[in-house]
């Protein structure tokens, strides 16, 4: 499967052995040359302060020129909307309204890309509430631009964070492997949600939460730590702030590849 955010191709097996069979077809038979990876996280931006900061986009070059100027409010959304949350507060006729929609495609595009390591900016308000225009030079593509501005220059001041995708598992296993695992889980940064009886005899169902760069290669370790006999399910459940110190190795390694 071909994953446009982390630009890798995903290639599902039973294991590592399978996986490795499949790339040498790959190679035998289109001469395609493969290299197996981890895959990686898709980690997200957010912010946790309130800042205002201004915008404005002017260019003069013979003729008529571009002319942008905004003011605009970031701080943290309500939670409602994964992306942005727009809204204006404008007085006076400040801005045009012919231009809000501007305004709010350059603040969609740039949200696109995180101000610490790239990764896309979820649950963002941003509230413009003054700017102003000029009558010959004024157009779409100087508001648009001069939201990004403001977008370059704010969010760096308003304590942004990374984020982590958080799945939850249901692991299956025999009773005799319950301590392994759970100690197992922890040193993942689990969080052991609760055990329960499984439909098998003698077997233990046990429920937790881990972050998924934790747990990127745990069908095979599993499989290890049970002697086969143990399975899991798993499925996303949140996004959840990163522990400052693994946050600080991403953004690291996210900068080292620019």
């Amino acid at each position: 499967v071909n994953d446009p955010e982390t630009r890798q191709f995903r290639l599902s097996g039973l294991g590592e052995v399978q996986l490795e069979v499949l790339c040498s077809r790959l190679k035998s038979k289109f001469g395609v040359e493969a290299e197996l990876s981890e895959p990686r996280i898709a980690y997200r931006e957010t912010i946790r302060k309130q800042v205002r900061v201004q915008g404005r986009h002017k260019k003069q070059t013979g003729g008529h020129g571009q002319f942008g100027d905004v003011w605009i409010v970031f701080e943290p959304g309500s939670g409602t909307s994964e992306g942005l949350e727009f809204a204006e507060e404008i007085f006076g006729g400040a801005v045009p309204r012919n231009y809000f929609p501007a305004v709010e495609k350059g603040l969609q595009e740039a949200i696109e890309e995180g101000v610490l390591a790239g990764y896309p900016v979820v649950n963002l308000k941003a509230t413009l509430v003054d700017g102003s225009y000029h009558a010959v030079d004024s157009n779409e593509l100087s508001f648009k631009l001069a939201a990004r501005l403001a977008y370059r220059a704010g969010l760096p001041q308003a304590d942004p964070v990374l984020l982590e995708p958080i799945d939850k598992l249901m692991v299956h296993i025999p009773d005799d492997f319950l301590g392994d695992i759970m100690g197992d889980l922890n040193k993942r940064r689990g969080r052991i949600m609760g055990i329960h009886p499984d439909t098998i005899q003698g077997h233990q169902i046990v429920e937790a939460e881990a972050p998924r760069a934790e747990i990127a290669k745990y069908a095979t370790d599993l499989k290890s730590m049970t002697q086969g006999r143990g399975w899991f399910t798993i499925d996303f459940v949140r996004y959840e702030q990163v522990p400052q110190n693994i946050s600080e190795r991403i953004i690291a390694a996210a900068q080292s590849e620019e």
